[in-house]
């Protein structure tokens, strides 16, 4: 099985000119989102890490499956407004405008050890202010994960001060 298979390409979504990689025909497949999951769990279960922390919506998607895998513990990033309880928030800026993404103040302690994953590196901007929002807290990034990177888009040199950037799928 290849997970590529699985993985429906639209043109033209959300605008035109983009090529989007459509994850919602691996999602409804069990045998390849368990192949997902499975491979993602792989390229980090020997890394040394405490928590696994994703960046909503489609990282909750595969970080709770992998923290609950490798029994470790799970931390949403939310966007703003989202979390409940003190919070501590970082902003980046987007192709037109800015947002911000936000922890609760008292989600990672000093030292602990994080893995970051999304469903999706593209330019890397999320990923690399959420590290350095952890960064900001205290915590050590041990690596972020990917189910698929765009190449082309080169989000890895965004994110070389990291090590232990992985993906599954590359296109």
């Amino acid at each position: 099985m290849n997970l590529k298979d699985a993985i429906r390409q639209v043109n033209n979504f959300p605008k035109e000119g983009i090529l989007f990689y459509d994850i919602t025909t691996l999602l409804k497949s069990a045998d390849y989102l368990n192949l997902a999951i499975d491979k993602m769990a792989e390229k980090i279960q020997n890394i040394d890490f405490d928590l696994v922390v994703c960046p909503e919506s489609r990282g909750f998607i595969f970080g709770m499956p992998l923290a609950y895998k490798l029994k470790k513990g799970f931390v949403p990033a939310r966007k703003p407004g989202k979390l409940p309880y003190k919070k501590v928030s970082k902003t980046y800026d987007l192709e037109y405008g800015s947002n911000s993404i936000e922890l609760h103040a008292d989600a990672i302690k000093p030292n602990q050890k994080v893995i970051i994953v999304d469903d999706l590196l593209a330019t890397g901007g999320t990923c690399k202010t959420l590290a350095e929002l952890i960064e900001d807290m205290g915590g050590k990034v041990a690596g972020i994960e990917f189910l698929i990177e765009l190449k082309n888009l080169g989000g890895r040199n965004f994110l070389s001060n990291y090590k232990n950037v992985l993906s599954v799928i590359e296109y």
